[in-house]
């Protein structure tokens, strides 16, 4: 199976009703994405940064992710100071530095780590059936809500079917080289995992079907709204209403 390594723990926000933390990521993440703020944008980065230590996410664990989106925000600061437009703020010997693009770099970095800790630390703290159960209780479509636990579930499937293909074919003594040949035995690895892959998938349907499956799964946990989660949400929706004035306001 995937790892949920943040799905185990013991703070608060792992104790807090799934529904609450998908309805708070929503509003702050859509909120934090469409803010024009430098104010609003590091408030952003604050409730982040507070919800992370809040849920008490290993540091380990999560610079790997932080790493992760910091790479392409690297991009960004190495192409949109110079193809930005507007006036320069400056020049690297005959290449004149855009104050546009610097900013705009600069939001988009300020942004994708405060939505990243927020979604880490309100949604990863939960493990994905929790996730899809309070979907389904928001009156998201059912479908969805399976397709994404059946993704989640069988990923896993689907990279071990891989990895057994990629096996087999080094027992041939495969030997990846830039040529054809190395290009067309990739090219045959993907498509035959893809065509196992729907292969396993029909024979899981039909196993399904046997034990009576009509479309959902049966819910086995018995969250419960408490008065501790409205408190949280209102935290939450206070916080993003706090980014949506100061956006307004600047």
């Amino acid at each position: 199976m995937i790892e949920e390594r943040f799905a185990l723990g013991s703070s608060p926000l792992h104790r807090t009703d799934p529904l609450v933390k998908i309805i708070g990521a929503t509003a702050l993440a859509v909120i934090i994405a469409i803010s024009q703020s430098m104010t609003a944008i590091l408030i952003g980065l604050g409730i982040g940064v507070s919800l992370a230590i809040l849920a008490r996410l290993s540091p380990r664990d999560l610079w790997p992710r932080l790493a992760a989106v910091n790479l392409f925000c690297l991009f960004l600061w190495i192409t949109l100071p110079l193809t930005g437009g507007g006036e320069a703020m400056g020049h690297i010997w005959s290449l004149p530095i855009s104050h546009k693009g610097v900013k705009i770099a600069l939001y988009v970095t300020i942004k994708t780590n405060g939505i990243l800790l927020i979604l880490t630390a309100l949604l990863a703290t939960s493990p994905v059936h929790h996730i899809g159960r309070g979907m389904q209780r928001l009156g998201i479509s059912t479908k969805l809500t399976l397709l994404l636990l059946t993704s989640y579930r069988y990923l896993n499937l689907i990279h071990q079917e891989f990895n057994r293909l990629r096996r087999a074919a080094d027992l041939r003594c495969f030997d990846p080289r830039t040529n054809i040949h190395t290009y067309r035995t990739y090219s045959y690895l993907v498509g035959m995992t893809f065509v196992r892959s729907w292969e396993r998938s029909k024979r899981v349907h039909n196993a399904m079907l046997m034990r009576g499956f009509n479309g959902t799964f049966p819910v086995l946990d018995t969250t419960t709204f408490r008065r501790r989660d409205l408190y949280f949400l209102l935290l939450l929706t206070g916080g993003a209403l706090l980014i949506a004035t100061v956006s307004l306001i600047r």
